[in-house]
Parts: C-alpha cells; structure tokens; sequence
C-alpha cells in the first residue's frame, strides 16, 4: 500500500513512556507523519532532549513542549539554550513576563524556534478555572492572554480548538495573519476525548482557524498507528491554510 502523503499541519504527540517507544513510533510511521511533539516525559529522560535533535536530523519537524515557566532571567536562558540546540516549536506559558524573557532569548540565539504560547489547558473546564482562583471563563482567559501574546511578541498560542475561531479574529484584526494557532484536543470522528474538555474533529478545528493540530493517542495509542494518521490527514483534507 503507497503510505499516505503527510501534511505538515499534523503534529503527533510522542505520548509514550520511553525514548525506546517513541524511537520505534517513528519509525512505524515513516514518511507519512512530519512533524512531531516531544512533551515533558521525554525530554525529562536521560537523552530526550539528544531525540528531539535526532529527529530533526532526520527531517522532521519538533515541537518541544517544555511549557517554560519561570521568572523572566530563567525563560530567557532556557529559551536560548533549547533555541541554540535546535528546535522548531517550543511552548512556553501565556504570561507577559515569561513571553518576554522568552522573545529575549530566543532572539539572543539568532535561532528560527518559534515560540508558543499556551493560554489555558485545554483539560481545564470554566469550573477547573474557578477552583484556582481565576475570575475568567477559559474563553475569556483565552482572549486576555492571546492579546498579552501579540504584545510580547511572540509567534503564536496553544489553545484548544473551541476557541481558535475568536483567536484568529484577534490575530486578524491586529494584523498578524501569520500568527499560529496550534491546538490540541483534537479528535477524529468519533473518537474518545480522554482527559481533554474543550476538543474538536480536525476538520472543525482548522475551519476554526487552526494552523495546526496537536494528535498524540488517536494515532500513537491505535493498533495501525499508520492508518490511523492517515486517516486525520484525510480528514483535513483541502481545509483552509492560514
């Protein structure tokens, strides 16, 4: 069977216990997937992070989700370093400090990583939000923090697909028609939504306004983790590219 072509706007999660699974993962999926994230379990492993620089030697894309969040001199080294490193993605918190020191650094690193930030996990509900203290609906956390983005200067969100349609009116009105919007929670048809609250298909998603989508267990906890992939890419489709 000729493997699917891969779209570069599908980005699977290594959601695996070990640098062992996810070596074999990527190799089950071959040329059909292009680009992948590498989350904390990973990169916390003795050599995760020499993986993510495996992979893009390899030609692919990486998304180091790190998640920075830390005073601003800290995100600053940090962004530096995993920029010098090589990486093409990487996420750091939603707060104007973070994103700053992150801007900083990762321009310090004369680096093309582009920088994420994420505004709410999308395994938070309106009710999570509530219990920790916020006095917003995770849609209006959402808007805050995407227009705190724009002004910090850094490349794009992660927020879940529910709200990628205010987010690029956002991003459109300011000018930024380039600004990414990288959402998780996103299942195929039918598919178990797991830990995740605020989810959608893919195809409603890049209609949404995604630029990209974040599928880890739909394809890596499948029996046919190939056809399983594939499947999203058909489902895409000819959707929009912003």
């Amino acid at each position: 069977m000729t493997p699917a072509k891969s779209d570069s706007r599908l980005i699977v999660g290594l959601d695996l216990p070990s640098l062992d699974a996810a070596r074999a993962m990527v190799d089950r999926l071959g040329e059909t997937v292009a680009s992948y994230k590498i989350g904390l379990t990973l990169l916390a492993r003795p050599g995760g992070v020499a993986f993510a620089h495996d992979l893009r030697a390899r030609g692919k894309a990486v998304f180091q989700d790190w998640k920075l969040h830390d005073i601003g001199a800290q995100v600053e080294g940090a962004a530096r370093a995993v920029a010098e490193g090589g990486c093409d993605l990487l996420t750091v918190h939603a707060e104007p400090q973070v994103m700053r020191g992150a801007v900083k650094g990762r321009d310090a690193s004369g680096a093309n990583t582009k920088l994420l930030a994420v505004t709410v996990l999308t395994s938070l509900s309106d009710l999570d939000l509530a219990d920790i203290g916020y006095g917003f609906s995770a849609a209006d956390l959402v808007e805050r923090r995407v227009r705190q983005a724009l002004d910090c200067g850094v490349d794009g969100v992660v927020s879940s697909p529910l709200e990628a349609a205010r987010v690029r009116e956002i991003v459109t009105a300011a000018g930024r028609p380039d600004f990414l919007i990288v959402t998780p929670g996103v299942r195929p048809a039918g598919a178990d939504k797991g830990d995740q609250q605020r989810v959608a298909t893919p195809a409603e998603a890049l209609y949404a306004g995604a630029t990209h989508l974040v599928v880890a267990r739909p394809v890596v906890g499948a029996e046919d983790p190939v056809q399983a992939a594939a499947a999203i890419i058909a489902e895409m489709g000819d959707g929009p590219v912003h």
